[in-house]
């Protein structure tokens, strides 16, 4: 007899919470949302009763904006019970963006994992008013467009501290393997790797709830980029372990609150989905490059769509991530072009 195979994905929370509205999802769990200015236009947060006060997971930009929905989501939803604890998946800004504000101006724990704390922090303290030579360096060499290169070089670059909040001395650090309280809950932490460095996920023991961040979710696909921070990463080759590594844990009744887009059921199956998109990519990439091209030139088979405006940029380094992961599996060479651009063609 034929076996069932996973379950499809599925929604159970068809509409998401407004501003300074939250949907209560689970016993003790509430979820929220805060806008951010760019194509995804929010992200998810989620605050978990735990009697005295709450726990909350990611934190949203750090804007004007955000801190005045914060403050009603706090006099509202939250009951005006004290914000103790705030958990950061990943040192992306519109997860970590407030952390820094919630400890300083609330008192509140952050926790989270250290290579996710050592970015965060080092990022905002890193100004820059002008563009370092190695981010104009990479640049070049993966092929930017010379009018979007020259708009940007004529601009002050953008700086993490520009929507994260100072962040102060002091962070409780999560592990792989740790187990966590949070809300009458005993949670594992599994990492994940690729979107973004030691990236924490949360699995209760006690029920079917999965806290997914950015590592899972549903229907897109989060950036693999590399960046002039690690020109030579291969975070599609981290992204892809993650992913069969998690996906040993999933069942389909998991119920994942993702950092973005609805909350779901079916999570083999969209970890499968993740795994084969990529593979996907891949294949379509080594077939384009029977000629040389820079990774500028290889956006139509990785992402079958044109790309304009904010995209460009994210698009790019994500071209140079699964190039550099063809170069570590030894599929492709490069040569510098007298530019400074890599040209990047199938062995």
């Amino acid at each position: 007899m034929r076996q069932p195979g996973p379950a499809p994905l599925r929604y159970p929370f068809e509409t998401p919470p407004g501003p300074g509205e939250a949907i209560l999802v689970a016993e003790g769990v509430l979820w929220m949302r805060l806008p951010l200015p760019m194509a995804l236009d929010h992200v998810n947060i989620y605050a978990l009763d735990d009697g005295d006060g709450w726990t909350v997971i990611d934190t949203g930009f750090s804007s004007r904006k955000a801190r005045e929905i914060w403050r009603q989501m706090m006099a509202g939803p939250l009951a005006g019970k004290p914000v103790r604890r705030v958990i950061v998946t990943h040192h992306h800004p519109d997860h970590v963006g407030l952390a820094g504000w919630f400890q300083s101006e609330f008192g509140a724990e952050l926790a989270t994992t250290r290579t996710a704390w050592l970015y965060a922090r080092m990022l905002t303290l890193d100004v820059q008013e002008s563009w370092p030579e190695e981010t104009l360096s990479f640049y070049r060499a993966a092929g930017m467009d010379r009018e979007i290169y020259d708009k940007r070089i004529a601009e002050r670059p953008f700086n993490f501290a520009d929507c994260v909040w100072p962040m102060p001395l002091g962070f409780t650090r999560l592990a792989e393997g740790d187990i966590i309280r949070i809300g009458g809950r005993d949670w594992d932490v599994r990492v994940g790797h690729g979107h973004a460095a030691e990236h924490a996920t949360f699995w209760s023991r006690d029920d079917d709830l999965v806290f997914g961040g950015d590592q899972l979710l549903p229907s897109i696909s989060p950036n693999l980029g590399v960046y002039p921070t690690e020109p030579a990463a291969d975070p599609v080759g981290d992204w892809l372990e993650s992913c069969e590594r998690l996906a040993t844990f999933a069942r389909d009744e998991h119920f994942v609150l993702p950092g973005h887009k609805l909350p779901f059921t079916g999570l083999p199956t969209r970890l499968r989905q993740l795994i084969d998109n990529h593979h996907g990519a891949l294949e379509r990439l080594r077939e384009h490059l029977s000629e040389p091209r820079t990774a500028h030139e290889c956006f139509a088979p990785l992402f079958r769509r044109d790309i304009k405006g904010s995209e460009y940029g994210l698009a790019l380094v994500e071209s140079v991530g699964h190039l550099n992961h063809l170069l570590k599996e030894d599929l492709v060479v490069r040569e510098r072009r007298k530019d400074g651009a890599w040209l990047w063609r199938r062995t």
